[in-house]
């Protein structure tokens, strides 16, 4: 998570949009940069609502800060969460893929509790309020990066955002069937709909 005060602009940090490049490019630029424990790098709309604005709010008076987040077409996103899983350092760990194929990565994903190796949480969840409303001011589409770094340029009076790669899982090709993407779309439609609500 980044915090431009001035800017009033906090930067959301979902899981596998790219956002370990933009904070190494972003962060000797950011007020505030929470990179750990996971929980407050990667903190979710709902949670920044209702701890770090109040916060905000009173230590500064910044009670009007806006949201940025990238959101990512769901099959990429689970094929990123499936690469990276596949590391070497975590073979034979309950959440390593390496035995799974990425068909049985997605199906187990769509049931309503997963295994381990499938739970990667949720980009809808992550980015929406209890009533399933957007809770984030300005979302992009990850595959929209270049429209979504025209925005922060604007905002932060840069001339340009070079992002490098960070923090990226293993490439490999990756297929799904037929028959799994359909269920995918059924039981976690909710995720798609979010997705098609960023900016592109």
């Amino acid at each position: 998570m980044l915090v431009f005060w001035d800017e009033k602009l906090v930067f959301l940090a979902v899981p596998k949009t790219g956002t370990t490049a933009i904070e190494g490019a972003l962060a000797p630029r950011a007020s505030m940069v929470l990179r750990a424990p996971p929980q407050l790098k990667h903190s979710p709309v709902y949670r920044y609502r209702r701890f770090l604005q109040p916060m905000f709010a009173q230590g500064g008076g910044q009670d009007d800060m806006e949201t940025f987040a990238l959101v990512r077409n769901p099959i990429d996103w689970l094929g990123s969460w499936y690469r990276y899983r596949r590391r070497d350092s975590v073979q034979g760990k309950p959440h390593s893929t390496h035995d799974v194929t990425f068909d049985e990565f997605v199906f187990e994903y769509t049931k309503g509790k997963s295994a381990p190796f499938a739970n990667v949480g949720s980009q809808a969840k992550f980015l929406t309020l209890g009533d399933k409303s957007i809770g984030v001011t300005h979302l992009y589409k990850y595959e929209s990066m270049d429209t979504a770094l025209a925005f922060l340029c604007r905002r932060l009076g840069k001339d340009e955002i070079t992002l490098k790669q960070k923090n990226v899982s293993p490439a490999m090709p990756l297929t799904l069937s037929q028959d799994v993407e359909t269920r995918l779309r059924e039981r976690r439609a909710f995720e798609f709909s979010v997705w098609e609500q960023g900016q592109s």
